[in-house]
């Protein structure tokens, strides 16, 4: 028997990010201003079944397609997006969380372990050199970055702040660090490739993710750092927004889901500061950024499953043959 095994990018993963984001997003609108719990769980649990399809078909990969999965690790911008499997992972494990923390804690440590394992293996070969300036894209944020700050997040969900403050150390520094590289890049070097474009969405997502890292490492009053992560997240969605035209003229790809992680989050940093007795300019925000995270995620899906009744969701399939005894023969 054959089948046809689609070949998974490792970006697919931020599909998981940005439901399990808008999930989350819920979970604490429900808990300040007591929206409908189920609507937050619905989405969480579509996340980790997004997750374990993925992940499934992600391991497979290397077993139909290896050729194609060592291309993407060899790559100099596909490459990060493989920081997001552990990422997803922990992101899972938040979300499991309330169910059943044993199953949570198992998950976050096999994702921690993989995104920080990742992101050293990965910034130690970015140290070496001798990469192509047009290769330089806000993706570099993801392994230790974005790899940091969400393990900083789990780990304080689980009841490791103190483990959280230490990560968020490396996230915080590695994103101040690494800012003015793409930056200079997209103000001094050559005009974007139309394909690399939807990569600038990663842009929005280290501040706000970063809030959220903060304030959950954190107790007390809301205090100025928070609000000022915020504000320029805000200011970084804003440019984005400006640029949509020049972003998108191709049309829909999957490779819109880089914006969910940001979104998601700069809707997630206010509602924790309204839970600590937040007002103001935060309470103004709070709601506007709940309504665009919705209206983005939904976007997004929408056009995600459009592409997949098309039979266009997968650039590539493998043909794989089954022995009559069920083993596989390739």
């Amino acid at each position: 028997m054959r089948i046809k095994v689609p070949v998974v990018p490792a970006s697919f993963f931020g599909m998981v990010i940005g439901l399990a984001g808008l999930g989350t997003v819920w979970r604490w609108a429900h808990q300040v201003w007591g929206l409908p719990a189920v609507v937050g769980e619905a989405i969480i649990w579509l996340s980790i079944a997004v997750w374990v399809g993925l992940t499934i078909l992600y391991i497979a990969k290397w077993s139909v397609a290896c050729d194609d999965a060592s291309a993407e690790v060899a790559d100099p911008v596909q490459c990060c997006f493989v920081g997001l499997i552990g990422v997803a992972t922990m992101l899972v494990a938040g979300g499991i969380q309330p169910y059943s923390p044993a199953l949570a804690v198992i998950l976050f440590t096999a994702g921690a372990a993989f995104a920080f394992g990742f992101a050293v293996w990965r910034t130690g070969g970015l140290w070496r050199g001798e990469r192509e300036h047009a290769a330089t894209t806000a993706v570099l944020y993801l392994p230790s970055v974005a790899g940091s700050f969400v393990t900083a997040i789990t780990a304080a969900a689980l009841g490791y702040a103190d483990w959280g403050q230490v990560i968020f150390g490396g996230g915080l520094f590695s994103w101040l660090a690494i800012e003015s590289v793409p930056l200079g890049r997209m103000l001094t070097g050559p005009e974007l490739a139309a394909a690399l474009r939807p990569t600038l969405g990663i842009q929005l997502a280290p501040a706000p993710v970063g809030a959220v890292a903060y304030l959950s490492v954190t107790q007390g009053p809301p205090d100025v750092f928070a609000h000022a992560l915020i504000g320029y997240g805000v200011l970084q969605l804003l440019i984005l927004l400006r640029l949509l035209p020049w972003i998108g003229p191709g049309g829909f790809t999957p490779s819109y889901w880089a914006f969910t992680f940001g979104i998601t989050a700069l809707a997630t940093a206010p509602l924790k500061l309204l839970a600590r007795g937040d007002s103001g300019a935060i309470a103004d925000l709070a709601g506007i950024l709940f309504g665009a995270a919705n209206l983005a995620v939904a976007a997004v899906m929408i056009g995600t499953v459009l592409l997949a009744m098309r039979g266009k969701l997968f650039a590539k399939t493998v043909t794989f043959r089954l022995l009559a005894h069920g083993s596989p023969a390739g």
